[in-house]
């Protein structure tokens, strides 16, 4: 369950990007979501493979 918690807090972490982005046009800010996300990506596909594997088991 803390990784979901820790998912919860990248994507929370992100916002203020998210608004520098698409409020203020901030391409930098782009560049932090994109990055974050990809975070966010790989963190989701291990708890996915762990997620698999425990049910498997």
């Amino acid at each position: 369950m803390s990784e979901f918690n820790k998912l919860k807090e990248m994507l929370e972490s992100l916002e203020e990007d998210f608004a520098k982005f698409y409020e203020k046009k901030n391409n930098a800010a782009g560049t932090r979501v994109r990055k974050g996300l990809m975070e966010i990506k790989n963190l989701a596909s291990e708890i996915r493979k762990d997620v698999q594997m425990k049910k498997n088991n």
